[in-house]
């Protein structure tokens, strides 16, 4: 009976030592949009990871991981074609497309009559030469309503050289 009477001495002087903040549970109920932002983040960085193995992306993922969790970039990924592959789920938050509506179709959905032509031919060029990019463009909305989005473009070539994919990280900016 001594040994155990010294252990429940032990574990409540460990938890004594500790530094708890005790929140009635109500309060959680304050960050839970928080929770689904984090929740949404991780899924979309297990599909980019997948996407990385499946096409052998000869670049470092931690930088992606920053531009996705840090930075809170949009990421929209094309094939070589250019056709949208891939969206992270933030896309909702700037142009009102969920990604499954963009899926399959060419970024030049978010153009319209102010998206500036010397602009557009900056990204077409880079995107020619297999170079990155970086412009800010007036893209449309869902609705028709503008914004200005800033974008940093890059090829993705594999194992071998060749360019499998673009990677776009994407903000909205005033």
């Amino acid at each position: 009976m001594i040994d155990l009477k010294d252990y429940d001495n032990a574990v409540i002087k460990f938890r004594k030592s500790l530094d708890f903040t005790m929140l009635p549970v109500l309060s959680w109920d304050f960050y839970a949009t928080n929770y689904e932002e984090i929740k949404q983040t991780e899924e979309d960085a297990v599909a980019l990871l997948s996407l990385v193995t499946t096409n052998s992306w000869n670049i470092d993922t931690e930088i992606i991981d920053t531009k996705l969790k840090a930075d809170k970039n949009i990421i929209v990924v094309t094939d070589a074609k250019l056709n949208i592959v891939f969206a992270t789920k933030n896309m909702w938050n700037m142009s009102q497309y969920h990604p499954e509506e963009i899926i399959g179709k060419s970024p030049k959905m978010f153009q319209g009559n102010l998206t500036s032509k010397s602009t557009l031919k900056v990204v077409s060029d880079a995107v020619k030469e297999k170079k990155p990019f970086e412009v800010t463009v007036v893209n449309y909305r869902k609705d028709g309503s503008t914004y200005k989005c800033w974008i940093q473009g890059e090829p993705i070539f594999d194992n071998n050289g060749d360019v499998v994919n673009f990677i776009a990280f994407e903000k909205e900016v005033a």
